[in-house]
């Protein structure tokens, strides 16, 4: 039954949640799930939604131009700045007059299908760039920080500027990135900075490129912008390969957000959207979806200089203090601090449920403990559950082609497809499809290599996202799909068995709850599964009821490898099967990489990699006689 879910167990307050499937979720007017299935002859099903896509506009600038027509005095982008945090705001108004400047700065460099190259991390400043470059014909590339900040030899960077040519480097600090600057360095490339100049680069304050007196060629530039023109190159994650740029035009951008916005029935929205948020403008997920929503919603986003992770999450909690959002977006590891900080502070609570509507994640499945600790607080604080939305798609899809937009309890869904989108799916197994898609929202390729642009796309031009899924009741397809794994994770023991990776993965990751934060699986080629294993070092502290224990104190900790190895010995026992338990594990002290490509800075982790940069505890899990700090469940 859709909105069914299992008993919640937490007792936060006085309250205990026994019966929530009872609770009514909080209404949010979905559109119907009107689907058709065309079943080929070999197997494979096409899955259409019947919804006709709306007309939507022929370039990302026209939302601005909207919008500060609209609002003028609205806040479009907020950031907290200066030594007392205090919120700098950015209105629509403004906005239109900085962006239409420094378009003028960007046309007087005579560079058009050059690209600007933007180093540094969300920013107000890194939004008025980046539509600046779009209506200047100049394609812009948000990078990963991570390849300014935490490379040592720039290597990938330099890679990522040889391939995109810049004209533009914009970056927030020159003191900041000033290595980066200098490994990228060249007398035909102009930087602009926001602040802290150095000596050695010779650079454009942005005050002053923002400065310049706008003439008619703006708005001329404007006008010759087509659903075609390459708005951006957006770098994959590199979570299963090597990152590729992936052309991303106007027509993508823009009918994606469309698309996406069409799943909830368009409504006068009160309070106005506002949502916070930290996801990097690097990747799909905050660039173009949350960027390009609050555009075509004329709302406001704060931009959280937060993350989820131990050193930065209080900026996120001091900001949730201040803004109540009407939407709000996550990673599944920043939802679990967060339960953890809500848990602790009614107040925080109350500030977060005023206004929501419905809740997103993305970047992995969220965990079954997760997900009933925050309806058990939105039950507390609403006397409703609220939905949690989730997407399916990636940097060639711009980024969603599947969306669950309906009310349900049932984590790990992807969905179903979106208006003007069609899903092509192949028959991997009895129960699993590889997944391909086709929409206007999706690349027509990757920039400068036409033989992965031709590998990606099937000969009916669907492209294969190399994922799979399954459906959740193949009798009742309107109930959606349900994730399935990376189909490039999958591998076989000695015995011939598939271990599906993903799926159980996800099942490790419950059953682990609240202990580990993540796990990957191990096992190619051998007798049977194990798992490296990432502490959860909140859920450790509490259940150790040390406040202050490091994360080597929890690896090391015989209390917390005796109840990892009873979890473990649980999950076996009600899983059946080589393929589906995991024998022996490792608690892994030293967390997951970006640099070495390990994980992406949205919080996906690559399994592949890092079973290759962690082999040697990899190979201490097939050892014939286990290591000390191997656990046997």
């Amino acid at each position: 039954m859709i909105g069914a879910v299992p008993p919640i167990c937490s007792d936060i307050g006085n309250m205990n949640l026994h019966h929530s499937a009872d609770i009514k979720f909080l209404p949010v007017p979905f559109i119907d799930r009107e689907i058709e299935l065309d079943h080929r002859p070999d197997g494979s099903i096409i899955v259409r939604n019947k919804t006709i896509l709306k007309p939507y506009e022929v370039h990302l600038p026209a939302l601005l131009r909207r919008a500060a027509a609209a609002n003028p005095d609205r806040s479009w982008l907020a950031q907290r700045r200066g030594a007392n945090r205090d919120w700098v705001r950015l209105s629509y108004s403004d906005a239109q007059r900085q962006v239409d400047a420094l378009t003028q700065y960007l046309l007087d460099l005579d560079a058009a299908s050059r690209t600007v190259m933007i180093l540094s991390g969300n920013s107000i400043e890194h939004g008025v760039m980046a539509l600046a470059a779009m209506q200047a014909h100049m394609p812009v590339s948000p990078i990963s920080t991570a390849y300014s900040l935490r490379s040592k030899d720039f290597g990938k960077l330099k890679d990522m500027a040889r391939l995109l040519k810049p004209k533009v480097i914009f970056v927030q600090s020159a003191k900041e990135y000033q290595h980066a600057l200098s490994a990228l360095a060249s007398p035909d490339i102009k930087v602009i900075y926001v602040e802290e100049p150095i000596g050695n680069v010779d650079g454009v304050a942005f005050s002053d490129a923002v400065s310049t007196p706008v003439t008619a060629a703006v708005a001329d530039a404007v006008g010759r912008l087509t659903g075609d023109t390459v708005a951006k190159y957006m770098f994959t994650s590199g979570s299963t390969s090597t990152p590729k740029a992936v052309i991303t035009t106007h027509k993508m951008l823009c009918s994606n957000v469309v698309l996406s916005d069409m799943a909830i029935k368009t409504e006068p929205e009160s309070p106005p959207h506002v949502t916070i948020d930290w996801l990097p403008w690097s990747h799909v997920m905050g660039g173009n979806s949350i960027f390009g929503m609050t555009l075509h919603k004329g709302g406001t986003l704060y931009i959280d200089d937060g993350k989820p992770l131990l050193e930065a999450f209080s900026e996120t909690i001091n900001n949730l203090r201040e803004v109540s959002p009407t939407r709000f977006a996550n990673v599944p590891i920043g939802y679990a601090m967060l339960a953890d900080a809500m848990e602790r502070d009614d107040e925080l609570a109350k500030k977060f449920f005023k206004h929501l509507r419905f809740l997103g994640y993305a970047g992995a499945r969220l965990a079954d403990d997760t997900y009933y600790r925050i309806q058990t607080l939105a039950i507390k604080h609403t006397g409703h559950r609220i939905s949690f939305l989730s997407g399916f798609g990636a940097t060639e899809t711009g980024p969603f082609a599947m969306y669950v937009y309906w009310q349900t309890g049932q984590t790990g869904l992807i969905g179903l497809p979106l208006p003007g989108v069609d899903v092509k799916l192949v028959p991997i197994d009895a129960q699993r499809y590889e997944i391909r898609a086709r929409s206007p929202s999706i690349t027509p390729g990757y920039l400068e290599n036409e033989e992965q642009t031709k590998s990606a796309f099937d000969d009916e031009g669907f492209y294969k996202l190399g994922d799979a899924a399954s459906f959740v009741d193949k009798d009742n397809p309107d109930e959606g799909f349900i994730f399935a794994g990376r189909v490039a994770e999958e591998f076989k023991l000695q015995s011939g068995t598939f271990v599906k990776v993903g799926a159980l993965r996800v099942k490790v990751v419950d059953a682990l709850a609240p202990l580990a934060s993540d796990v990957v699986i191990a096992g190619a080629d051998q007798d049977f599964v194990a798992a490296l294993v990432w502490p959860n070092l909140q859920g450790c502290r509490q259940f150790l009821k040390r406040p202050d224990a490091t994360l080597a104190d929890v690896v090391a900790d015989p209390a917390v490898r005796d109840e990892i190895k009873k979890k473990l010995a649980a999950h076996n026992l009600a899983n059946p099967g080589n393929s589906n338990q995991v024998r022996r594990a490792i608690l892994m002290a030293v967390p997951l990489s970006i640099d070495t490509g390990e994980s992406t800075d949205k919080g996906y982790t690559n399994q592949r990699r890092t079973l290759e940069t962690r082999k040697d505890s990899v190979d201490r899990l097939f050892q014939q006689s286990a290591g000390v700090d191997v656990i046997e469940a």
